[in-house]
């Protein structure tokens, strides 16, 4: 009996061992693949549900999103970087897709990319490039080029995280984006001219906003893209009047609740971290959404049109250009600024009429670009600053405020005697008097469309009451 009770015990003792060691195994093994079996877990989990991460969290199948609403901002846990949405770059050598982030420049982080490809999650190794124009803010605009790996053939939605963290955090839907521009286009698109506006913030000028929206439509623009932050009830009266036309998208632009955006274009110019209420990022993810939805994109603001002077319209302006300066570039057009602190008769038959652009009704609030006609004289230290362009998107690898950081055929100064740029703002040379400025009644063309049309959007939005009479504005 004693010595079955030795061999009993011995074997109790290398069962609870034996035991041990496997618990004790298995919890290395466990934590040491833990990324994997996560993402394993979650591959298994859309593959049961049959269903992507967007539509986890996105509409119920069969309903249309509402404009506007496609782009979700993510802050990469662990990291200052917020993520603006992603996009296949199909002009790299290798395959790839483009994250355009927000970082903090002083921090250094290895990224990691979650790719979705046909039910299955794949891992590469992201490369973020920051922007060269980030004005000395501590945060900039910055690519995250994510590798898409052997047997991902059409990635659908990405996620990406710090390398350091990628096992710590548990792998969710919430944490993917939308990947974009799944299909590369070269001649067939759904808009010809698309016009990229960023950012609006506490937007008021309500008069200019519905004028420059309908010069853009007579210059043959099809889409206008806005980026809006906040705006008065008006504006937004007006914005969803166009959006319900058809010609605006607006995109609420929310990257001042990860980031302290500033107001300025410099640090000195207004606190913050980040240049102009984020208005690099935006422009950026303006060119690449619409990089094969549009023939051609401009980036400018809403005070500023690029007007022909020989021809009427963009359609009939840009065959020239490529003629003239070569296909597939930037077409950069020379900044005109019209002070709206300035009022004078044209040095022509017309004249203002004495009783006012709207005699007996309340006016709209805004600058009446029809009323200032008088431009600041181009002068050395202004002639190549502050210009716009219109650009083929599918050229454009960085854009910038002005210009372009990288593209595949550069820029070209379009001659201001064939079109130039109308920006009706406040003084740039405050020092001029009216006598130094310089007449130019190019807009008067349009005036006798412009009117009515602009008329036909105050009656229909507004009452009639806050139309305004521009056919009273000047008279003969």
């Amino acid at each position: 009996m004693g010595h079955k009770r030795i061999q009993l015990k011995k074997f109790k003792w290398l069962v609870y061992n034996s035991m041990f060691i496997s618990i004790l195994c298995l919890t290395l093994l466990l934590w040491i693949y833990r990324p994997f079996r996560t993402i394993q877990s979650l591959t298994q989990y859309y593959q049961a549900t049959s269903e992507t991460p967007e539509q986890l969290t996105g509409p119920p199948p069969g309903q249309i999103a509402p404009q506007g609403q496609g782009l979700s901002l993510k802050a990469v846990n662990g990291t200052k970087t917020v993520l603006v949405a992603a996009y296949q770059e199909h002009r790299t050598q290798n395959k790839e897709v483009l994250v355009i982030a927000v970082v903090l420049r002083s921090e250094t982080v290895a990224y990691h990319c979650i790719l979705h490809c046909q039910n299955e999650l794949h891992i590469s190794f992201g490369v973020s490039n920051i922007h060269e124009d980030h004005f000395d803010f501590a945060y900039g605009t910055a690519n995250i080029m994510c590798p898409v790996p052997p047997g991902c053939e059409t990635p659908s939605h990405i996620a990406v995280r710090s390398a350091a963290g990628v096992s710590e955090d548990t792998l969710t839907s919430d944490e993917f984006l939308e990947v974009q521009n799944q299909k590369m286009q070269r001649d067939s698109f759904p808009y010809n001219f698309t016009v990229c506006l960023s950012t609006m913030f506490d937007f008021t000028n309500v008069l200019q906003l519905v004028q420059s929206l309908e010069m853009l439509q007579l210059l043959g623009v099809d889409r206008v893209v806005v980026y809006k932050t906040s705006s008065s009830p008006e504006t937004q009266r007006v914005l969803d009047y166009y959006t319900y036309k058809g010609l605006v998208e607006v995109i609420p632009w929310t990257i001042s609740r990860f980031v302290n955006v500033s107001r300025g274009w410099l640090p000195e110019h207004g606190p913050g971290e980040l240049h102009y209420l984020g208005q690099i990022p935006a422009l950026s993810d303006c060119v690449y959404r619409y990089m094969y939805r549009s023939r051609y994109v401009a980036l400018h603001d809403m005070d500023e049109l690029i007007l022909p002077q020989s021809v009427n319209s963009w359609s009939e302006l840009l065959p020239l250009l490529e003629n003239k300066y070569g296909a597939d570039k930037c077409y950069m057009f020379e900044n005109n600024v019209f002070s709206v602190n300035h009022t004078l008769r044209p040095p022509t038959n017309q004249t203002p009429s004495p009783q006012g652009c709207c005699p007996g009704r309340q006016n709209v609030s805004g600058v009446n670009i029809l009323a200032h006609l008088y431009h600041e004289p181009i002068i050395p230290e202004t002639h190549y600053s502050n210009f716009k362009i219109i650009v083929n998107p599918r050229a454009v690898f960085t854009p910038t405020v002005h210009g372009l950081l990288s593209s595949m055929k550069g820029c070209s100064w379009v001659d201001r005697n064939i079109a130039r740029m109308y920006h009706t703002r406040g003084p740039r040379q405050t020092q001029l008097t009216p006598d130094q400025l310089v007449y130019d009644g190019r807009l008067l063309s349009y005036g006798a469309r412009l009117t009515p049309n602009v008329n036909a959007v105050f009656t229909e939005t507004f009452n009639s009451q806050k139309t305004l009479c521009f056919e009273n504005c000047f008279a003969p």
